[in-house]
């Protein structure tokens, strides 16, 4: 096979020229330098990160869920019965009776159940911040008498 000759290229973080390994070929995509190398692996991880997000959830549930299930020993349905002296550790600080509820629905029940309260959690969080005030000036208040949507009732009761 004919050798295609190595040609330079721009580094894909510092857009410095550089003629890259022989070995390594087109798959070099930085010119070497240590900031450049740990830039892209950064970049390259992020974006793994980003289309594979359900990958952790799913990983991160079947452990929590295994984790109990070794507590309680080897049965395959794990309720509160099985393990009277485990407790589920919440990171959440709910202030539920989490003895009380296990011993109800269940640990693992407990465990999914609490999982989908961080999600909702995480998910509303950025939404409910910021957004509504504590104690708005007019909270109170009914609109201005001249207020009208058009609606024809509204426009007549409008004196």
């Amino acid at each position: 096979m004919p050798r295609v000759p190595i040609r330079k290229r721009p580094c894909r973080i510092c857009r410095r020229w550089f003629l890259p390994n022989p070995r390594l070929k087109s798959r070099q995509m930085t010119c070497g330098d240590a900031r450049c190398k740990t830039e892209w692996h950064r970049k390259k991880c992020e974006q793994w990160n980003r289309r594979n997000s359900d990958y952790f959830k799913a990983n991160y549930l079947q452990k929590r869920l295994e984790a109990a299930g070794r507590g309680a020993g080897t049965s395959k349905t794990l309720t509160a019965k099985c393990s009277p002296g485990r407790t589920l550790k919440s990171r959440m600080k709910t202030g539920m009776p989490l003895e009380y509820v296990q011993g109800v629905i269940g640990i693992q029940q407990l465990i999914i159940i609490e999982y989908l309260a961080q999600l909702f959690n995480r998910r509303f969080a950025k939404t409910m911040t910021g957004s509504f005030p504590l104690n708005p000036p007019q909270a109170g208040q009914l609109p201005a008498t001249g207020f009208s949507r058009g609606d024809p009732a509204l426009i007549s009761c409008n004196h």
